[in-house]
């Protein structure tokens, strides 16, 4: 038995629903809070770091100590992500996702994630674990001195 293709007066109608429905849902998603940046200056898994507010040296971006272990810190201001590994070892990455350029918002359990698409990367490498991203998140140079993390 053969089956016959559907009638153009069936598929326009369809592709058009769907075309308009995709459109609202990203207007929808892209006004949504998740779409914007966290207004606390700094979020992190474990503790929170920015500037010298903490007992940082004057001109560091946070205090070792500040960076929990398997887990990091966003500095909003500068717009870098500071981690550290279980070795002791402090990373910097850019906040921003390389999916489409939302500002990432959480480090948890060795990922930092991205809220808008479900991004998510590795807090060691910056290399992306989930979500659309296939890019990394980009280094930031960053140095220890005397138990504070400074730029590089």
């Amino acid at each position: 038995m053969t089956q016959e293709a559907p009638s153009r007066r069936l598929v326009v109608p369809g592709i058009v629903v769907t075309v308009a429905g995709g459109a609202a849902g990203f207007a929808v998603a892209h006004g949504s809070d998740a779409a914007r940046p966290a207004a606390s200056s700094a979020s992190a898994g474990g503790g929170g770091a920015e500037g010298t507010g903490t007992g940082a040296a004057a001109g560091a971006l946070a205090r070792v100590d500040d960076v929990p272990a398997d887990g990091g810190v966003i500095l909003e201001g500068p717009g870098i992500v500071l981690t550290r590994d279980e070795t002791g070892t402090v990373q910097g990455f850019s906040t921003v996702c390389t999916h489409q350029g939302c500002k990432v918002s959480s480090v948890a359990n060795g990922k930092i994630s991205c809220p808008c698409h479900g991004s998510a990367f590795d807090t060691r490498t910056g290399q992306p674990v989930a979500g659309p991203a296939k890019a990394p998140l980009p280094p930031v140079a960053v140095t220890v001195r005397g138990g504070s993390v400074f730029p590089a």
